[in-house]
């Protein structure tokens, strides 16, 4: 049982802490859209690009935990890991999304002023 070696399962804490903080950011990119927030575009490109490096993260976590399963492709560890890397090239890179997010708020500030 993998869960029982402790420093497992001090990856495996990261991990739950990286999904939450995922589900966190994509409850507030929600939130904000539902309610017109004049904030929602900085909070869906925060949360693609969170939700991006932490599925990314997860993943390849996932393959290294299970002893790094370098042997086969055909394991769905990979499958995730692979799905992680396209989708974050198909919705463009989290760098891009984290851009948007710092001219946003650098609009914002300028605003302000």
């Amino acid at each position: 049982q993998i869960g029982s070696f402790q420093a497992l399962k001090h990856r495996m804490a990261d991990m739950k802490v990286l999904l939450e903080g995922a589900r966190s950011a994509l409850a507030w990119a929600i939130d904000a859209v539902l309610a017109g927030d004049p904030n929602a575009l900085i909070a869906c490109a925060g949360a693609r690009a969170f939700c991006s490096d932490a599925y990314l993260k997860i993943a390849a976590e996932g393959i290294q935990l299970h002893g790094g399963i370098g042997f086969t492709w055909e394991h769905h560890a990979h499958l995730f890991f692979k799905r992680a890397r396209s989708s974050s090239t198909l919705l463009d890179p989290p760098e891009y999304h984290r851009e948007r997010v710092a001219r946003a708020v650098i609009d914002a500030l300028g605003q302000d002023t």
